[in-house]
């Protein structure tokens, strides 16, 4: 998960340079990298509520 947070995040720095600033791939692809650390982060709280790791 947190490979597909990078690799989004690289992917709208990508798309931030080819399209100089105009287009909307850049606002899809960090959408997608908020969305995917939220996940994220959700899950690591839902795994340490229901001991998926210990201390």
């Amino acid at each position: 998960m947190l490979v597909m947070v990078i690799g989004s995040l690289f992917s709208g720095l990508l798309f931030l340079y080819r399209d100089k600033g105009n287009g909307d791939r850049v606002l899809r692809a960090l959408t997608w990298r908020i969305s995917l650390s939220l996940l994220l982060f959700a899950g690591l709280l839902v795994a340490y509520r229901f001991g998926g790791y210990s201390q």
